[in-house]
């Protein structure tokens, strides 16, 4: 009887986080260790799929770094770093783009349509929805040219909006098209808090390999459960906040910019720690906010 009272409890507390978020959008960046494990990976989409069922639109931007290095390696291709961004050349390009798009992209909709879900895949291969320009890095002063990599100008939002009222879950592969249709490679995380800021939504989830953000990187229980824009630029400022921690916290803060009131860090080996993050009162990553 006391386990059923803590079940009714818990559907109880998830209720008055089911009515705020009815309808809204919530933008889900997928990386790091759950996208390695088929049962992490199952758990995830669980939590997406009742997102959706019970009147959430979720989007999904997934990145998919290790795959594509083993791949590259499988051919044979040298995988150089610039910055910390992956230097793509036409024949990277061919292999960053087969990964994404035909095996990880393709992977995650049959897993949510398998689970009751319909989802659409939207990638260079199918209906594109990211644009962007090839992206130069500064080295002192001097241009860096990384080949086919960018950074996302402009976002078709017509296109998710419509998937989302359909109740259909887009699943987004961070390739984008310039101008003339050529393909960049772009960061995941960049291009997931370009599409949270684009589609205004009222959510931006980053699903990591950390319970959050830490106030000392080599101490898991310094994890912080809630910070403002300002300590966190502070934090990088004092190099707290760094490597591969960085991109995902300026992707949170550029969805801030554009006005999503809320973005997370959680860790996705937690089982269901996307359902514990949006509809219980405790949470389990970082809040970040304004």
């Amino acid at each position: 009887m006391d386990q059923a009272i803590a079940k009714a409890q818990t559907l109880i507390e998830a209720l008055g986080y089911i009515q705020r978020f009815a309808g809204k959008i919530i933008v889900i960046k997928l990386g790091g260790s759950v996208m390695e494990s088929p049962e992490a990976l199952t758990h995830m989409m669980t939590d997406v799929v009742f997102m959706n069922t019970v009147g959430m639109r979720p989007v999904i931007v997934h990145g998919g770094g290790k795959a594509i290095s083993r791949a590259m390696d499988d051919s044979g291709l040298e995988v150089q770093f610039v910055q910390g961004r992956r230097y793509t050349d036409q024949r990277t390009l061919n292999v960053v783009e087969h990964v994404l798009c035909n095996q990880i992209n393709d992977n995650l909709v049959e897993i949510i349509e398998k689970l009751g879900s319909n989802a659409m895949s939207l990638h260079t291969l199918s209906s594109c929805v990211l644009f962007g320009q090839k992206l130069f890095l500064d080295d002192d002063g001097r241009k860096v040219d990384l080949g086919a990599v960018g950074e996302i100008t402009s976002v078709n939002t017509k296109l998710i909006e419509l998937l989302c009222e359909a109740d259909t879950v887009p699943v987004i592969a961070p390739v984008a098209r310039d101008k003339t249709g050529a393909k960049l490679n772009c960061n995941a995380d960049t291009a997931a808090g370009e599409v949270a800021a684009a589609l205004k939504a009222d959510k931006f989830v980053v699903v990591s390999d950390t319970h959050g953000i830490r106030r000392d990187v080599d101490d898991p229980e310094s994890v912080i459960t809630s910070v403002n824009e300002a300590e966190i630029r502070a934090m990088i400022a004092d190099g707290t906040i760094s490597t591969g921690m960085l991109p995902k916290v300026e992707a949170c803060l550029r969805a801030l910019d554009a006005g999503v009131p809320r973005a997370h860090i959680i860790d996705g080996r937690f089982s269901h720690s996307l359902l514990l993050e949006i509809f219980s009162d405790q949470g389990v990553g970082t809040l970040i906010q304004k």
